[in-house]
């Protein structure tokens, strides 16, 4: 689901990738390290475990991915209602994931300051 949802619109990846992770560390080390150690994942998989860092570039990409399926969604349905409740529901998930630092510097850098990693946390 990943793979899917990196290339698919409207499908995020970064949480079927933690889910993984998540699986894969109670059920086969095997795939864990695979996972971890992959070219493409592997480096927001070790980043978001260790320090809960969500980069900007992937911040910036979620954004763009759920305004442009917001619009088409209205643009085929024109129900409001739909793009209301989806709309602010995209929003939660996007300032969900703004609150946390977008890189390991940042992230120390809040511990160092005895600031919370993510603030409204």
């Amino acid at each position: 689901m990943a793979y899917i949802g990196f290339v698919v619109p409207g499908i995020p990846f970064s949480i079927f990738l933690v889910i993984a992770a998540w699986a894969f560390a109670k059920s086969s080390p095997k795939m864990e390290a695979w996972l971890y150690n992959h070219p493409w994942f592997g480096e927001f998989l070790t980043n978001w475990n260790h320090h809960r860092v969500f980069p900007t570039k992937a911040k910036i990409g979620m954004i763009i991915v759920m305004a442009s399926t917001l619009a088409v969604t209205f643009h085929i349905t024109h129900n409001m209602n739909m793009l209301l409740w989806t709309g602010g529901f995209m929003a939660c998930v996007a300032i969900w994931a703004w609150r946390y630092p977008p890189t390991v510097a940042e992230h120390d850098l809040r511990i160092k300051e005895g600031r919370r990693v993510a603030w409204l946390k």
